[in-house]
């Protein structure tokens, strides 16, 4: 089902708001060449519970970048296939990359609480993998794209969630930064829009209901709810999803709160060019990204 919607050529459906101005779709995205990785990896034991874990070439040990999809939270947008590019330039650049899948809504047991504890699992199972893999847990950077982007920020928030959080997990991997391509950090403002960017409600099948109904979930799955973060933090606007309003608004409450906030805009860009190796908007991101990590860049 995940790939029916693409051969179908649907997305001009699915993304009505964002496909008018493309010069990068997701097809073209998936389609970018991306190195084999160096070992798969599953998390949990669903199937859709598994990640692709790429090495640089070196003794290491190697900062780590965990990578995550976007694709409206929802089945039949995007998987990790779409996401295979980037994480494989950043590993050619001298940086372990995370890759990983989760289940989304649509998916059998997705939605909440399982995506967002998706999201957990998968950067916990660092743990596991460091094991056996020459990978710096102290350098761990989150980066993601639309509503992965919102998952990366979700990610970096786990330790500032209430103990009793449905979605905080037992002992969350504290993170060094969260980098936010293009996706919101405010779930109750993008339900107003999500309609608009998705072609079809996406926040309220998320979260099982909506914000009066359901407050609680919504600041939990909220990031810019628990601010400060105690982490670095960068937002990158280059499309409607994250527009440069939403992302000044979510700069001002983090450092207001006391965090630290990078900001890129492009202003004449569209949503996957940040995701497209190539791009002199990937040439950016990246670069930040490196600069997060303690690499080369800027």
């Amino acid at each position: 089902m995940r790939q029916i919607l693409w051969a179908l050529g649907l997305i001009s459906i699915l993304y009505p708001a964002l496909v008018a101005a493309q010069r990068v779709s997701p097809r073209d995205v998936d389609a970018l060449p991306a190195n084999a990785p160096t070992l798969v990896s599953s998390y949990g034991s669903d199937p859709l519970q598994v990640g692709e874990l790429r090495l640089p070439p070196g003794d290491g040990p190697f900062p780590v970048v965990v990578v995550i999809h976007g694709g409206c939270w929802t089945v039949g947008y995007a998987t990790r296939r779409n996401t295979a590019a980037i994480a494989s330039s950043l590993a050619e650049s001298g940086v372990a990359t995370w890759n990983i899948e989760y289940r989304q809504v649509g998916d059998a047991q997705a939605g909440w609480p399982q995506t967002f504890l998706d999201w957990g699992m998968a950067t916990d199972h660092l743990r596991a993998l460091a094991e056996d893999h020459p990978l710096d847990l102290a350098n761990v950077t989150v980066v993601g794209h639309s509503a992965g982007a919102h998952a990366a920020l979700f990610v970096a928030s786990r330790p500032s969630l209430p103990s009793d959080s449905e979605v905080r997990g037992d002992n969350p991997l504290r993170v060094k930064a969260a980098v936010a391509l293009d996706g919101p950090g405010d779930l109750r403002s993008f339900a107003e829009i999500d309609q608009q960017i998705c072609g079809q409600p996406v926040i309220e099948p998320l979260i099982g209901g909506t914000p009066e109904t359901h407050g609680r979930r919504y600041s939990d799955a909220s990031p810019i709810a628990q601010l400060p973060l105690g982490v670095r933090q960068a937002l990158v606007s280059s499309s409607l999803v994250l527009s440069p309003e939403a992302t000044e608004a979510y700069r001002a409450a983090a450092v207001e709160a006391g965090d630290t906030v990078d900001v890129r805009v492009f202003g004449d860009s569209g949503h996957f060019e940040v995701i497209s190796p190539g791009t002199s908007e990937w040439e950016a991101v990246e670069g930040l990204i490196l600069s997060l990590v303690g690499m080369n860049g800027q």
